[in-house]
C-alpha cells in the first residue's frame, strides 16, 4: 500500500483489466518459481515501524504532512492517519551480525525524528494504540491527503455495501463495542513489521515458521492493552485491525472473499506461490489501478497484495535490473516501546526462523495449523499468561515455553548461522529479562494505570518518558 494510485474513481472495465493483468502477473510468478528465475541470495532484514505524533499533553496531532516536510527523508514516510508516520530501516546481510547496526538505524533515525518534532511541539510515541486515542480522532478529516487511503476507504465500504463497521472486543478486564463510517479505525493500531529475504527453497518453512511463531511474538512484543479508556486484550491491536477492514457486512451481500487481515487459512507448501493464487481467487480486486509498468514488474500482483493484511505476508520485490525477490513480512508486533525492545523483538524472530530452517523436520508436521492459530489469538489477548498448545502434547503458559524452549532455540538458530554471540547474546538476554519479570509495554501500561488511575493523557507522557530514556521497558519506572 506504499504506492498511490489516481483518482480512485473506477468502473467494470477498470475490474476487468486489473483482474486480467493479475491473472497475467501471477502466472508469470509461477513460471519464474518453476524456471529458477528468483533471486537465492543470503538473507536479508528490515523492518517498518508506525509511531504517532502527539502534543505536549499526550493527545495526537494531526500534523504528518508538516513534519515529514520538515524530515525531508525518504525513510520517514506518511500513514493512514495524520497522526501517524512510518519509519524504514535500509535492509542488512543476517550474515553480518546486524543487530547492533538495526539500533544504530532505527536509535539515529528516532532521534532525528525527536529534534525536528520538538522544534514543532510535536513529540513522536511508538506504541501498538495510543491511549489517549479517542473516536473523534478518526473520522475523515483525519485521514492522510492521498488517493489512496481515499480510495481505499470508499472500495472497503463498498463491498460492505455502505454499512458501517461493528467492532466488538471483549477482554479479561472489559468490553468495548462501536460502529464507525470509515476505514480509520485501523489507523489506531501501530505496529513494528519484520522483514525477511527468502530464497525459494526455504520460502514456505520460513512462512509456515513465522506462522507457528506468532504466538511468541505477539506475546512479547504486546503493546496495546486499552482502546477509548477501556482495558482490553494485551494487544488490542489484534481484533482492532481486523475488524476494522472487515467486508463481513450484514448486508447479505455474497462473494466477498476471505477476511483482508487474517492469519491465514493453512501453512503452505513447498513455495509461496499458493497464497497468490488464493489472493487472486478469493480476495476481491479493491484498487484496480493500472500501473502501466510491464507485467515483469508485478505491479499489480503487489499492489492486490498490498490491500490483504495477513499478519505474515508474503511479499516480492523486483529491482532495477529485473531481478525478483521474495519477502517475508511478518506483521504481529506492536510499536515500541523503545529502540532496545525493537531490535531485542528481531533478534528474537530471527533466531526462531533461522532455528526452524535447521530443523531436519518441519515444524509445521509437528505442530497442527488450528493450534498454532489458536495460540496466536491466546497470546495476543492475554499476552505471556497465554495458555498454548506445544510439539510432543504440551501445553501449558507461554511464558514458560519462552523461557526453557524458545529462547534457547534463537540463540542456536544464530549461532548455526554462524552469528557471532556478541551480535546477539545482548538482545536475547534482554528479552529474557522481559520476559522472566512479565513485563511487556502492555503490562507496563496496566501496571501504571493501576497505581496512577484512568488519565489516558498522563499515561502517554508517562510512556514517552520511559521511551526517551532510552531503557528497555521492563527497567522502566511506574
Amino acid at each position: 500500500m506504499g504506492r498511490d494510485v489516481g483518482l480512485g474513481r473506477y468502473g467494470p472495465a477498470d475490474f476487468h483489466a486489473f483482474a486480467e493483468r493479475l491473472r497475467q502477473e501471477t502466472a508469470l510468478l509461477r513460471d519464474w518459481l518453476q524456471q529458477g528465475h528468483l533471486l537465492a541470495e543470503p538473507p536479508r532484514i528490515g523492518f517498518e515501524l508506525e509511531a504517532w505524533l502527539v502534543d505536549s499533553g499526550g493527545q495526537p496531532m494531526p500534523r504528518n504532512q508538516d513534519f515529514l516536510q520538515r524530515m525531508d527523508d525518504p525513510l520517514v514516510v506518511p500513514e493512514l492517519a495524520r497522526f501517524n508516520v512510518e519509519l524504514n530501516g535500509p535492509p542488512r546481510w543476517l550474515e553480518d551480525n546486524p543487530f547492533h547496526g538495526l539500533a544504530d538505524d532505527l536509535g539515529g533515525l528516532w532521534q532525528r525524528c525527536n529534534r525536528v518534532g520538538e522544534s514543532m511541539g510535536l513529540y513522536p510515541v511508538m506504541v501498538g494504540i495510543l491511549p489517549s486515542v479517542r473516536p473523534d480522532h478518526l473520522g475523515l478529516p483525519q485521514m492522510t491527503d492521498a488517493a489512496r487511503y481515499r480510495a481505499l476507504n470508499e472500495q472497503v465500504l463498498a463491498l460492505r455495501n455502505q454499512q458501517p463497521f461493528r467492532v466488538a472486543i471483549r477482554g479479561p478486564q472489559g468490553a468495548l463495542e462501536l460502529e464507525q463510517q470509515t476505514v480509520m479505525l485501523e489507523a489506531a493500531a501501530t505496529s513494528l513489521q519484520l522483514h525477511l529475504q527468502l530464497t525459494p527453497d526455504n520460502a514456505a518453512r520460513c512462512f509456515n515458521a513465522a506462522q507457528i511463531m506468532s504466538a511468541a511474538s505477539v506475546a512479547v512484543a504486546a503493546n496495546a492493552p486499552t482502546l477509548f479508556g477501556r482495558r482490553l486484550w494485551h494487544d488490542t491491536r489484534i481484533p482492532l485491525f481486523e475488524q476494522a477492514v472487515a467486508v463481513d457486512s450484514p448486508s447479505g451481500v455474497q462473494d466477498r472473499g476471505l477476511d483482508r487481515v487474517t492469519f491465514g487459512t493453512g501453512y503452505t507448501r513447498d513455495s509461496l506461490y499458493p497464497l497468490f493464487v488464493e489472493n487472486r481467487q478469493h480476495y476481491p480486486v479493491l484498487l484496480p489501478e493500472a500501473t502501466g509498468e510491464p507485467p515483469e514488474q508485478l505491479s499489480h500482483l503487489s499492489l492486490h497484495n498490498g490491500t490483504i493484511w495477513r499478519w505474515n505476508r508474503p511479499l516480492v520485490g523486483v529491482d532495477a535490473s529485473g531481478r525478483c525477490h521474495l519477502r517475508l513480512e511478518h506483521r504481529v508486533m506492536s510499536a515500541g516501546p523503545s529502540v532496545p525492545d525493537v531490535v531485542a523483538n528481531a533478534c528474537f524472530f530471527q533466531g526462531l526462523i533461522q532455528a526452524c530452517c535447521q530443523r531436519p523436520e518441519p515444524l509445521e508436521a509437528e505442530l497442527p495449523f488450528r493450534l498454532a492459530e489458536r495460540n496466536f489469538y491466546r497470546a495476543a489477548r492475554d499476552g505471556l499468561d497465554a495458555r498454548v498448545d506445544w510439539i510432543g502434547g504440551q501445553r501449558g503458559p507461554l511464558r514458560e515455553l519462552i523461557l526453557e524452549q524458545l529462547l534457547p532455540m534463537a540463540a542456536d538458530g544464530l549461532r548455526r548461522f554462524g552469528l557471532e554471540e556478541a551480535a546477539w547474546r545482548p538482545w536475547l538476554e534482554l528479552m529474557r529479562e522481559r520476559v522472566t519479570r512479565g513485563r511487556t509495554g502492555a503490562v507496563w501500561q496496566q501496571l501504571w494505570l493501576d497505581r496512577h488511575g484512568g488519565a489516558m493523557e498522563e499515561l502517554v507522557c508517562a510512556y514517552r518518558a520511559g521511551q526517551q530514556s532510552g531503557q528497555p521497558v521492563h527497567d522502566w519506572e511506574i
